[in-house]
């Protein structure tokens, strides 16, 4: 006897089924909204959702036709046939403000962090997660754009915030990947130097945090507090003979001598403010090679909050500070060192997490890279 194929939905009882989930991506609250948005095809059901806040119209490009809005409400759905959709899907989107965009839609992209990865993680023993969380630029299905990942075991739901969507952390949900507390989302179209941060809603107390990516490669200058996206660097290096010989020198038995220094306030230019890394590389190594040292060790240039500190609130462990250049800038200092037979050291302070509410401290509501116990957790 055949089976009878099953009974489509009606609107108004695929609104109904569907309303507490988008009662909870409205209110922000909802911890996997790829469940929920974008391309559903089944047997009861073949819709697209989408959440769309302070949106006039929304256009399917392929399809060349609107997409109609739920009334009353920011989503819009489109009922028809989806055969004709590619898997990524592009929308034009006009806003109340009259301005014009065109994107693909992040929830038609599938989770990109491998099982194997997140295990690793679980465990404690991936040593290259710094190229899994943060924020990355990659082509996805021959689609660029940015995979944004973090680490909040204690949250609710965290979104990705940015200069891109108006700090509005109702526009790019990420997804949860389970018990492990990790978060992805791969937004499109987004490149090099879009400003951005995480926002995330602790799940027992509500409370919503605004935080800097603590694998963030580059950060904005402070007073300003945004993590920069940042793209994998050109930056030629010119010290292979140093790294050769360093490999093949008997280190351990050879005399140093460390010279120790705080780039802030070593020298200054005629107006008091910060030289650049590559001036600094500069002075620093004809100085060092008039004194006869071997090595500089810098104190912290990961970056941090607070000018007159010696650097050691660290607010970003990945990101050189900006007030002395940017990335390439201290590779070049890197390299001129190297190039001129000057070992470099980094100081690396974990003992410090500071209180300013984009740092590290509470994370994600919880005390989830210091300990919980203040006396083990700070350093006084």
């Amino acid at each position: 006897m055949p089976v009878k194929p099953a009974k489509q939905h009606t609107r108004e009882s695929l609104l109904k089924a569907l309303q507490g989930d988008m009662e909870r991506i409205a209110q922000a609250t909802h911890h996997d909204p790829a469940s929920i948005l974008g391309r559903r095809a089944g047997s009861s059901a073949t819709y697209i959702l989408f959440y769309a806040p302070d949106t006039a119209t929304l256009h399917l490009n392929e399809l060349d036709t609107a997409v109609e809005r739920i009334p009353g409400s920011d989503f819009f759905i489109y009922n028809g046939d989806l055969d004709a959709l590619p898997e990524h899907y592009s929308l034009h989107r006009v806003d109340q403000h009259n301005q014009h965009h065109d994107y693909y839609d992040p929830y038609s992209f599938a989770a990109q962090i491998s099982d194997y990865d997140l295990h690793l993680f679980s465990e404690g023993r991936h040593f290259h997660i710094y190229n899994i969380l943060g924020a990355h630029i990659r082509e996805v299905d021959g689609i660029s754009g940015v995979h944004f990942a973090t680490w909040a075991p204690s949250a609710e739901r965290v979104s990705v915030i940015g200069d891109f969507n108006g700090w509005d952390g109702r526009c790019h949900p990420m997804n949860s990947r389970g018990g492990n507390g990790v978060w992805e989302l791969f937004i499109p179209g987004l490149a090099e130097s879009a400003l951005y941060k995480f926002e995330i809603r602790n799940r027992d107390s509500g409370e919503v945090l605004s935080k800097t990516d603590p694998y963030a490669q580059q950060m904005e200058m402070r007073p300003r507090t945004a993590s920069v996206i940042s793209a994998n660097s050109r930056y030629q290096w010119q010290d292979a003979q140093w790294l050769t010989e360093r490999n093949e020198h008997d280190w351990l038995h050879t005399p140093m001598s460390i010279y120790e220094c705080h780039l802030g306030s070593w020298q200054r230019d005629e107006h008091n403010q910060f030289l650049n890394y590559r001036e600094l590389a500069h002075r620093l190594v004809a100085y060092l090679q008039e004194t006869g040292f071997t090595h500089i060790e810098l104190m912290p240039i990961t970056e941090h909050p607070l000018d007159a500190s010696w650097g050691y609130q660290t607010t970003g462990y990945f990101a050189p500070t900006r007030r002395f250049g940017n990335a390439d800038d201290f590779r070049y200092f890197v390299d001129h060192c190297h190039r001129h037979g000057i070992g470099v050291l980094l100081d690396w302070v974990p003992a410090h997490f500071p209180k300013d509410q984009h740092g590290l401290a509470r994370f994600d509501g919880s005390a989830l890279y210091e300990h919980e116990d203040p006396r083990r957790g700070e350093h006084r």
